[in-house]
Formats: structure tokens, sequence, C-alpha cells
């Protein structure tokens, strides 16, 4: 199945996008914590690009699109911003940042570990995060 959501990038956008996340989870056979962890890695994502490459311009858009099966759920996020390959950051020092109290530098961390594969395509202006999770079957 397809689920598709075009947002306008502004923070307050996000909540929309979490019930949207979770509207397509709850059918599935699948625990809490996953179902959060997966909306988690999905809304740090996509706040990263509206905050970081669309600079929270109303007038920007990202969509994300959701296709599922018995054995996966992949998440592509798509946007025209200034590119940022997820593959290629490097995830801070999680002491230095717990001795200096950090506020974020995080999330792409949590990213990569909630997610079972993580790919990134940019051509023609146009940027694919696509983020997969493999289902556990019962």
């Amino acid at each position: 199945m397809m689920h598709e959501l075009k947002l306008a990038c502004e923070k307050n956008r996000l909540g929309e996008l979490r019930s949207f996340l979770s509207d397509i989870l709850k059918p599935k056979d699948l625990n809490e914590i996953v179902q959060n962890q997966l909306i988690l890695a999905v809304e740090e994502v996509c706040a990263n690009l509206i905050i970081h490459s669309h600079n929270c311009n109303p007038d920007d858009f990202i969509k994300l699109r959701v296709t599922d099966d018995a054995h996966k759920i992949t998440f592509e996020i798509f946007d025209s911003g200034q590119a940022f390959n997820i593959l290629e950051y490097e995830a801070p020092d999680l002491s230095k940042v717990i001795k200096e109290k950090r506020k974020g530098g995080i999330g792409i961390l949590l990213v990569k570990k909630i997610m079972d594969k993580i790919e990134f395509e940019s051509k023609n202006s146009q940027n694919v995060c696509r983020l997969v999770k493999q289902l556990k079957s019962k």
C-alpha cells in the first residue's frame, strides 16, 4: 500500500506529520515502542529538512511517500532544498554532547540506529532520503 503527504516547510506542520504516520502504523502488527521509534526517525529527518534545508519557508514543501508490504515499510522523503546526505553525517562524540549539556545534534544518530537501511539520492535538484525498516514476522 502507498500513502503520500505533502507538507509545507513549517515546524508547526510536524504534528500533522506525526498524525499521518500514526494513522498508517496503527493497523500494522507493531508494538507501540517500534511505532514511536519509526515516527521519531521520520520526523527527525523531516524536521532537519524543514529547518536546515528550507529555513522554515512556508512556500517550500517536502513530500513523504510511505510504502509497505508484509516484510518492510519504506519512508521516502522528497525535497528540493539544499542537499544533505544523511549517509555522510558523522555523529558527534556523545560524551562531549553530555558533558557540554548540548541540546540537539544526536537526531541523525537515532535515525541510523532505528532504521535498517538508509539511502540518499540527489539528482536534478531533487533529493530523496529513503528509510527502510524490516518488519519482523511473528
